[in-house]
């Protein structure tokens, strides 16, 4: 009876090392905001210049998802990237990626057009979790009312989440990527500095 206990004990250890390595294997989806720089067809990479001024290279597949801010509700397309930004330099965008430096593949990226993505950058002063809006004052000591739109994403330490998952708190230090919509700010992407 000790022996069978001392290999179930074996067994479950064995078990769990081999659980928590897969997962620890398991990519993480990330998420960066930026403009398109440039699209390489042959090479299968898209560029984008991100917020923090750095170039940002992303390889892209046919399993690549492409979405437009006004299709959000619709869902997105897949493939065809290249064709899709050529000539559409400038065109501010959120990347979703999974990988690391300089093996990064885009897995969504949405396309919000040259003009309509802005950003801003501060400390949280305030979260009202039932209006569902976070409150920033930004560097110009301005304060700032953000709504967290269903279709927000937010880069935490651990990749990307729904907005509506995510729980910001007072002190946090940010960047918002947002739109203007019917006068309020909805947030697109949402990044912890």
């Amino acid at each position: 009876m000790t022996r069978s206990k001392a290999i179930s004990k074996a067994l479950l250890l064995m078990c769990a090392v081999t659980l928590a390595g897969s997962a620890l294997a398991q990519d993480v989806v990330h998420a960066v905001a930026g403009a398109v720089t440039r699209v390489d067809k042959t090479g299968k990479t898209i560029a984008i210049k991100a917020a923090d001024g750095s170039e940002q290279i992303f390889r892209f597949t046919e399993h690549t998802a492409i979405r437009t801010s006004v299709e959000a509700a619709k869902g997105a397309k897949m493939g065809a990237l290249d064709t899709y930004f050529a000539g559409k330099e400038g065109t501010r965008v959120v990347v979703r990626y999974m990988g690391k430096g300089a093996d990064k593949t885009a897995t969504m990226v949405e396309d919000f057009g040259k003009d309509t993505l802005k950003a801003g950058k501060g400390t949280v002063t305030h979260v009202d979790r039932a209006a569902r809006t976070v409150s920033v004052k930004t560097e110009g000591g301005a304060e700032e009312t953000y709504k967290l739109g269903s279709e927000a994403v937010v880069e935490t330490d651990h990749g990307v989440v729904r907005g509506t998952r995510y729980l910001a708190k007072e002190g946090d230090k940010v960047t918002v990527h947002y739109t203007e919509e019917g006068g309020a700010k909805v947030v697109r992407f949402f990044q912890k500095l």
